[in-house]
């Protein structure tokens, strides 16, 4: 229950943080370059919340779970972007929009991989 509470806390902060450096770019950039520079902001807000709070009693040292978190992420970043094009190209869904969807389907594999993987917990 706790973990839920600060993964949905961490993670909407990271979606946040997301969002906010999407639309402060996307008027200079490609909206599949901005949603990446809000990937890679969002990916530091990310992954120390989640080491700190919401798997603090992970079993693995900060170095194997920065890597597998990358990992991660970088999966859940794949899913974003793929529904982020097909939601703004092939259905003409307004930037933010699509992105906070796309964001929304990539957070549940995130969750899965984060919690019995990248930050796996002690065993006792």
């Amino acid at each position: 229950m706790r973990t839920g509470f600060w993964f949905l806390l961490v993670g909407s902060s990271a979606a946040l943080t997301h969002m906010a450096v999407f639309a402060l770019v996307a008027p200079y950039l490609l909206p599949e370059l901005a949603n990446a520079a809000g990937f890679g902001v969002a990916f530091v807000v990310s992954f120390a919340g989640h080491r700190r709070l919401s798997f603090q009693d992970a079993d693995t040292s900060l170095w194997q779970s920065f890597k597998r978190f990358g990992v991660t992420a970088l999966a859940g970043f794949a899913a974003n972007e793929l529904m982020f094009v097909l939601l703004l190209r092939v259905f003409d869904v307004p930037n933010l929009l699509a992105l906070f969807i796309a964001l929304v389907f990539a957070s549940a594999q995130t969750f899965v991989l984060s919690r019995f993987w990248a930050f796996r917990r002690k065993r006792g």
